[in-house]
């Protein structure tokens, strides 16, 4: 015997997981398309050449890459973005620019799993491309804000509570561009990444001794990583530390206009901070960069990172495609959700059931509960004539709100028993009365 098992790093998904991870999927593509967004796909294999070294030397690790049966070299996509700035360059003739997508699909990285980090896992994508306009920088956070409150991240007091941290690599360069250490920027960044996991005595030794910078450097690196205060105060700090570098200014203007237009728009300005310490491991960023952090569960890491990179698709087309976006992590946050306790415990997609208890009556029973559906509702008709006890044992463990309960009593007379499962309430109702109840009672 075969002793069924799955890969480490990969999983099932039980009815559990999968009716709140398609809830959450339709919520993502709902908010997507409300700000313009069109849907696209893309092959979970590209040509080895398209994915290497386009992400850090971290990811080139990771990346899930094999020779397939027509000899080529071939790897699993590790993201969406560098799928999609192939996909622009290769369809740059078909498209639309400024070309808005949005992309829910999985990726692979052969990383160590964690708490809500898997190697198998689904991102859900939007992006912005042909525009290095801020409006889209802008657009992008609220974009991330409406997605986190309509999903409503609530902690155990059942109350919004999420930060999105924004950051601008222009700063980040500019600040090493200062001390002329600019040729040292990917080593530097990719350790100031780390410096939420691994703290900073952690990144000051990898940034003197790893990237090889000086002492002073790495001392002015760490300053800014630490500042903190308003989104005013931190400012106000970066004007001083990085006086005189016009790329530094760049990226402080961009995070200052930024700002304000969400303060402008009635955005939370506690939820929407600077933070300076964010850097986002990917080479490719080139300015605005995201990370969204739960403040009930911070060490689960970002549930929605992103960030603007102008020069990726260059290295497929000659044509110029600045983008910008973010990715929902859709299985870390379904991770959150499940420590949170926000997962309800059930397993049907519908909140109604109908036991089959009267055999003779099989037709009848189906005729209902199509009537019930062309109305809109959705309904479970047990397959089998059993006892109605075990029947109503059978719909409580799957997690239905109600039972539509007919017997030969209730036939006779076009009644139907609607009963409350979690209540335990029973009502009698008109069988052409039944389908307006449920839709007054429906879960919305």
């Amino acid at each position: 015997m075969i002793t069924p098992r799955t890969l480490k790093g990969f999983r099932d998904f039980l009815p559990e997981v999968m009716l709140p991870r398609e809830r959450l999927i339709d919520t993502a593509a709902a908010v997507y398309r409300s700000y313009g967004f069109a849907p696209i796909d893309t092959p979970a294999l590209e040509y080895l050449e398209i994915l290497q070294g386009k992400g850090s030397d971290e990811t080139d690790k990771q990346l899930y890459q094999f020779t397939d049966h027509g000899n080529r070299s071939v790897g699993m996509r590790f993201d969406l973005t560098v799928p999609l700035a192939r996909f622009t360059a290769q369809h740059f003739a078909e498209l639309t620019f400024p070309f808005k997508r949005y992309h829910f699909g999985k990726v692979w990285r052969g990383e160590n799993t964690q708490a809500g980090r898997y190697r198998e896992f689904m991102q859900c994508d939007f992006d912005t491309i042909g525009t290095k306009s801020l409006t889209a920088d802008i657009e992008t956070v609220l974009v991330i804000n409406d997605l986190l409150e309509r999903i409503d991240i609530k902690s155990k007091q059942t109350f919004t509570r999420f930060k999105i941290r924004i950051n601008n690599r222009k700063v980040l360069n500019g600040l090493l561009d200062k001390h002329g250490i600019a040729d040292k920027t990917v080593p530097v960044l990719r350790a100031l990444d780390k410096i939420h996991k691994v703290g900073k005595d952690a990144v000051w030794k990898e940034m003197t001794d790893a990237a090889g910078i000086s002492e002073t450097a790495a001392a002015a690196v760490l300053q800014l990583s630490e500042l903190t205060g308003t989104n005013g105060e931190i400012l106000t700090a970066l004007e001083k530390l990085l006086s005189g570098n016009t790329l530094g200014g760049e990226g402080i203007s961009e995070l200052e206009q930024l700002t304000s237009a969400v303060r402008s728009v009635g955005a939370d300005d506690n939820r929407i901070t600077i933070d300076v310490s964010i850097a986002r491991g990917l080479d490719y960023y080139t300015g605005t960069i995201y990370e969204t952090f739960l403040d009930d569960l911070p060490g689960i890491g970002s549930v929605c990172s992103g960030g603007r990179y102008d020069n990726l698709a260059g290295l497929y087309t000659k044509q110029e495609l600045p983008g910008i976006g973010a990715s929902l992590g859709l299985d870390r946050l379904i991770s959150a959700m499940e420590e949170l306790g926000m997962l309800e415990k059930i397993s049907t997609p519908v909140f109604l059931f109908m036991p089959y208890f009267v055999e003779n009556r099989l037709a009848d029973y189906l005729r209902f509960a199509s009537q019930l559906r062309r109305r809109g509702l959705g309904v479970e008709f047990y397959p089998e004539a059993k006892k109605l006890g075990n029947q109503l044992k059978y719909a409580d463990k799957r997690g239905f709100r109600f039972a539509v309960i007919i017997g030969e009593e209730e036939f006779a007379q076009a009644l139907c028993k609607i009963k409350n499962l979690t209540t335990g309430e029973s009502i009698d109702c008109k069988q052409n009365e039944a389908a307006e109840y449920f839709l007054l009672a429906r879960p919305q």
